[in-house]
């Protein structure tokens, strides 16, 4: 196969063991950025990379499938991702889909199809870089998540709320070494049909009603692996060359969020991937020494699609308020978020498991109308405050919150620029969020483009 490295490629890389020269691992090699979601998802990720996208050399989605949304807006445009990392709109910057992202190769054809050619984004293709590791989702594995969702609330009474996007099914497939990647589609590609072919019948076994057009599908992905194979690249040495060549800006950006991890989320309502910092290193193949700024990005409030534990939520006249005003509609499913107040103890947890440098706090905006507003402190058990974040999810939904009560501003802030522009009840909210989780807030989002983020420092 054309794609990934030959033992030609390894010849300009230095073992540095082999030369005798003591090195620190700190002491050199650029260090990468990283914006990770600090509630369920939704928290304005794209919006963050966007705006560091425009000085970052390179972007990588490190995990994560098109069960991810990103929406961006730039100069009045709104661009709206699933696969491709939001820094695809700076044609000065390098994007790269990562090992533990999960590509649906049809669906990135649709997105680099409908989107960046309606976007008249040109040159893409020279800036789209695909690790050859990265498993791929397949039509099947969407048909399955689907009908594993209806299985369940008939045998349950409930679901866990996927985006019937496949994710789950194909980490299946890997945590049990049937799945098929990246390098296996480019490589014989009668040995990949061999391999699909026995995966799909291994499915269709265990799911009588699952159908699959295996013929239908591999002339798809024939045709698709001789158009995506200039963009495939080993995604370890790619990386292992950004972090150690010439000066550059290198950001990741996460999906989902870290209540919505795998192991450290409210599970099982999470999603199937490790999307705290952990997931950056296993994800893109980088040593945890590399890791520089890592970005926690949360609204104001906050939002959750599908169902599970929400302890602050507003099943109530704010809680539709919020959804109102904040057009809280999930990009990828099309579902409206359940709205509720700012929650601090899930903040200080994210935080605690991420370890971020510094906060985005979005969308402060849409609280500009609310006479107060709450935020959450601590949960109670039996009328005693509880000092963790609960893991079981049945103890989570007995909680009750402790709430802060602020004024509200009641002004429009959606024309500020700079911290002085905002009212002195937002600047006293602002500061009480910092500090009760202890982490500086560096940009504060009171719209929907660039322009609206209010950096402060």
């Amino acid at each position: 196969m054309s794609s990934g490295w030959s033992a030609n490629d390894h010849k300009g890389h230095t073992n540095p063991l082999s030369t005798g020269v003591k090195r620190s691992r700190l002491d050199s090699g650029n260090k990468v950025a990283v914006v990770l979601g600090a509630q369920w998802g939704d928290e304005g990720k794209g919006k963050v990379v966007d705006l560091l996208a425009t000085e970052s050399d390179i972007v990588c989605r490190c995990q994560g499938g098109n069960n991810a949304g990103h929406t961006v807006v730039v100069e009045g445009t709104e661009y709206d991702f699933h696969l491709l990392p939001s820094g695809i709109i700076n044609t000065k910057c390098i994007s790269l889909i990562g090992e533990y992202s999960r590509p649906a190769v049809l669906i990135l054809f649709f997105e680099i199809e409908k989107k960046l050619k309606n976007f008249c984004l040109k040159g893409w293709e020279k800036r789209l870089v695909i690790s050859d590791r990265a498993h791929i989702v397949f039509d099947f594995h969407q048909a399955l998540d689907g009908m594993q969702e209806l299985q369940r609330q008939a045998q349950e009474g409930k679901n866990i709320g996927t985006t019937k996007k496949g994710i789950g099914p194909t980490y299946c497939c890997k945590a049990s070494r049937t799945g098929l990647r990246i390098c296996d589609l480019l490589a014989d590609f009668k040995e990949f049909s061999t391999k699909f072919k026995s995966l799909a019948q291994q499915y269709q076994s265990m799911y009588p009603l699952l159908k699959v057009d295996v013929e239908g599908e591999l002339k798809k992905l024939k045709e698709y692996a001789e158009r995506i194979r200039p963009m495939v690249r080993d995604g370890v040495y790619f990386m292992y060359d950004a972090i150690h060549g010439p000066p550059k800006k290198i950001l990741v950006e996460g999906a989902n969020a870290a209540l919505l991890d795998i192991d450290f989320g409210t599970y099982p309502f999470v999603t199937s991937s490790n999307c705290t910092v952990g997931g950056v290193c296993t994800g893109l193949g980088i040593p945890p020494a590399y890791i520089g700024d890592v970005y926690g990005v949360s609204k104001a409030y906050t939002t959750r699609v599908g169902i599970g534990a929400f302890p602050t939520e507003q099943v109530n006249a704010i809680g539709e308020l919020l959804q109102t005003r904040g057009h809280e509609v999930g990009v990828t499913t099309g579902r409206k978020r359940r709205c509720g107040w700012l929650d601090l103890v899930i903040l200080r947890y994210a935080h605690m498991i991420n370890g971020f440098t510094a906060i985005a706090l979005t969308k402060l905006d849409i609280l500009d109308v609310l006479d107060e507003i709450k935020v959450a402190i601590a949960y109670k058990l039996n009328g005693k405050r509880i000092p963790h974040f609960p893991a079981n999810m049945e103890v989570l939904q007995k909680v009750d919150v402790e709430y802060e009560v602020f004024p509200g501003w009641k002004t429009d802030t959606s024309a500020a620029r700079k911290w002085n522009d905002l009212p002195p009840k937002a600047q006293n909210y602002i500061r009480f969020v910092e500090n009760h989780i202890g982490v500086p807030i560096k940009w504060v989002g009171v719209g929907k483009s660039r322009e609206c983020m209010i950096q402060m420092f």
